[in-house]
């Protein structure tokens, strides 16, 4: 961490951030969404929206932080000089504002160190619930709090009481993929929600409204500040093998029954290499 770096100014910056972009997406949505671009697969949609508030947030940054590195979804990155890094999430939920399911957030975080999850060193962060309004915010030591409240993560004795959430990914071998992992892990718990924003579903593990979590395939904004809420809040947030939460595997919830959920994942192999797509190029 950079000399002199003060997490919880950091921490009220984020949540500044979050909520005015937040403003922006509920206030500017319209009757109807449309698809601007695709990303990643043809049902990997982004919306005029998606960049609008991403485009906010970065002016923002600009006036306030100018030193600082930033790591955007819908942006080019923008280098910094000063050893921390905001990595922004414009609307994590794309599909859900797309269709008007009410799940998706404004997520903002500053890390230290690489742009990496498995390396980087997050600082402070917010994820702000656009359709209700909760807001949940994080400080490295500080704790997470959501709209003021401390929380605390928990869970049940045993994973076959344990509400579940995942997630999947947008190409069809991924999608397969995780179909079998979740064969395995669905008998195995009380249950499985797929709400389809990450951030939320880590700050839903922080606060106990979910037992735990896993998905394969997060991108650092998916993580950057929901992990960080779910850490804080006591919750451990790694991947498989020993490895940090990251791309492979992400996984979170309280101990000791999310060391059962751990073990699973292992079994079933759920970071292991994926055969590539009929077709797909070298």
């Amino acid at each position: 961490m950079p000399p002199g770096t003060d997490v919880e100014e950091l921490r009220a910056l984020a949540r500044s951030l979050a909520c005015e972009a937040g403003d922006l997406v509920r206030h500017g949505r319209p009757a109807r969404v449309e698809v601007a671009a695709t990303k990643s697969t043809a049902v990997d949609p982004v919306t005029a929206m998606d960049r609008a508030s991403e485009e906010l947030l970065r002016a923002r940054l600009a006036a306030e932080r100018p030193d600082d590195a930033i790591l955007g979804e819908e942006g080019d990155d923008v280098p910094g000089t000063s050893g921390l890094t905001w990595v922004l999430d414009p609307i994590d939920g794309t599909v859900n504002y797309l269709y008007g399911v009410a799940s998706y957030a404004v997520s903002v975080a500053v890390v230290a160190g690489p742009p990496d999850p498995e390396r980087w060193i997050a600082l402070a962060g917010c994820v702000h619930s656009v359709v209700d309004g909760r807001t949940w915010t994080a400080a490295r030591g500080g704790g997470a709090e959501r709209d003021g409240i401390p929380l605390r993560a928990s869970g049940p004795a045993s994973l076959a009481e344990s509400l579940v959430g995942t997630g999947f990914g947008y190409s069809a071998t991924r999608r397969q993929r995780q179909a079998e992992v979740l064969l395995r892990v669905l008998p195995r718990v009380r249950d499985i929600r797929r709400l389809g924003a990450a951030a939320i579903d880590l700050c839903l593990v922080g606060e106990g409204a979910l037992d735990l979590y896993y998905e394969r395939g997060l991108n650092p904004w998916d993580l950057a500040a929901g992990g960080l809420v779910a850490a804080e809040a006591g919750a451990w947030v790694g991947g498989l093998h020993g490895r940090a939460a990251g791309g492979a595997m992400t996984v979170a919830g309280a101990a000791p029954v999310v060391t059962e959920l751990v073990r699973l994942l292992e079994e079933a192999d759920a970071d292991g290499d994926e055969a590539p797509e009929v077709g797909a190029g070298a």
